[in-house]
């Protein structure tokens, strides 16, 4: 049949605004959705053989690639966030340690300094939308909230636990905010931060965007969705709790933390996403104590690998080959310069970077290198070499292990290899001098204190 011109005018312009949505689609930056366990450990989730089954981060992987040697920055909660939205390791920023939740201590003074540059300020500046949902803990002045470091969007806490059911910190104080304003909101953290992550994909469907999921699971209080709240003007007694083991309660938090993982991974199917949309999944430190980490020793806390040794996961349809594993050596600072060489932005930053972009290895099957990490100023890596200088339950000196063959870190080589061992103890010493030098001063506790 005969088209009019009509009708042929109209296939026209139908075929020109498609192939005008194609290269715009082609041009587009690619998406990035980081989700981060809190305190789950390396030999909990069944991708590591672990105890518990999670059949969405099993489909994770049968998606992309598991990394058996990816390494939080610290042991505990807030540097490993202060190292992941910086880029450097968080001692530069002034926050080795957890920002504590108890206003006496001087460490509750603490934060994200506004002279830091993180990751959202960067990608948001590029144009992306810079969402997160979830826990901070980077400072609970109003001052240092998310907002005020390009996060365009953030829901969550800023405590380093919350109550699941009344969203109460450990010192009984309400913390749920809509940016840096308080709110209330009712429902189990974990589901709130699944709606909240997947109705922003919704709302950012057609323009890049950057999703961050600080979980507060598998963090005590140990709570499933059915417990009542423990901490608030509401809570009760632990008698009227529901009656079941600890393990038990910690497999529904975590069934609840996979299922989050299966809801993004859905809603960026569900939109068409998935071929431009990079998803890493990791924990912030070594589980802790209800949690396992083995075969590892150590754990949330400690500097044993077992306390920053963590599961890591990394898919992108079409991109990164699925079901594959790597043992290179990678830490969360090596994030920040992924999502930077992702969204063209330079790595090369006036604050250097302290991580390296882990784009070769993603979409390549690269080797990283051999590569020196350090945790706390007490360990360190050297490639396959572990040095620990102070740790719990060290008590001959130094520890030196030679984890390709000894990954449960038993057999202290310190004797047998001394030069190695006074090389590696001067790195660690260089080390700590050179993230010393400039670092980001904090507040005088005696100053605030004092209303000064």
């Amino acid at each position: 049949m005969v088209k009019s011109f009509e009708q042929r005018w109209f296939l026209v312009l139908l075929l020109v605004v498609g192939i005008s949505s194609g290269r715009a689609a082609a041009e587009q930056p690619p998406n990035i959705i980081i989700i981060m366990a809190d305190d789950m450990g390396y030999g909990d989730s069944s991708v590591y053989d672990g105890w518990i089954k999670t059949p969405q981060m099993e489909r994770m992987a049968r998606a992309g690639l598991v990394l058996t040697d990816f390494h939080s920055s610290g042991v505990v909660c807030s540097p490993t966030r202060a190292g992941l939205v910086t880029g450097r390791y968080q001692q530069r920023a002034g926050l080795p340690g957890v920002v504590n939740a108890d206003p006496a201590n001087a460490d509750h003074h603490r934060g994200l300094q506004r002279e830091e540059v993180t990751f959202a300020e960067l990608l948001a500046g590029a144009g992306y939308q810079v969402g997160m949902f979830g826990k901070w803990h980077l400072g609970y002045d109003p001052k240092f909230n998310p907002i005020h470091h390009g996060f365009s969007e953030f829901r969550g806490f800023v405590s380093g636990n919350i109550d699941y059911i009344s969203h109460f910190d450990r010192m009984e104080v309400a913390d749920w905010w809509l940016g840096d304003k308080q709110i209330t909101e009712e429902g189990y953290l974990t589901h709130l931060l699944t709606r909240h992550s997947v109705e922003f994909i919704a709302r950012n469907r057609d323009k890049p965007f950057c999703l961050y999921v600080p979980h507060g699971a598998v963090h005590t209080p140990i709570q499933g969705p059915d417990n009542l709240p423990g901490r608030g003007p509401d809570k009760v007694k632990a008698g009227q709790q529901p009656q079941r083991p600890r393990d038990d309660t910690t497999r529904l938090m975590m069934k609840a933390l996979d299922d989050n993982v299966g809801a993004i991974l859905d809603a960026v199917h569900q939109h068409g996403l998935a071929e431009r949309t990079l998803v890493i999944f990791f924990s912030d430190n070594g589980g802790a104590s209800h949690m396992r980490c083995d075969p590892l020793r150590g754990r949330k806390g400690q500097v044993w690998e077992g306390g920053h040794r963590v599961p890591a996961i990394a898919c992108w349809p079409g991109k990164i080959k699925p079901a594959t594993r790597s043992d290179q050596l990678a830490i969360s600072l090596d994030l920040m310069p992924t999502m930077l060489e992702l969204a063209g932005i330079s790595t090369d930053q006036p604050r250097p970077l302290d991580g390296i972009s882990l784009l070769p290895l993603l979409l390549k099957g690269q080797s990283l290198g051999r590569r020196q990490l350090y945790w706390n100023g007490s360990a360190m890596r050297d490639g396959t070499w572990k040095l620990v200088a102070k740790a719990q339950g060290l008590t001959d000196g130094p520890g030196l292990y030679n984890l390709e063959d000894d990954i449960a870190e038993k057999n202290n080589l310190a004797d047998k290899y001394p030069q190695r061992l006074n090389r590696m103890l001067r790195q660690l010493e260089a080390w700590k001098v050179d993230v010393a030098n400039g670092a980001t001063p904090q507040p005088d506790y005696d100053k605030v204190k004092a209303g000064s």
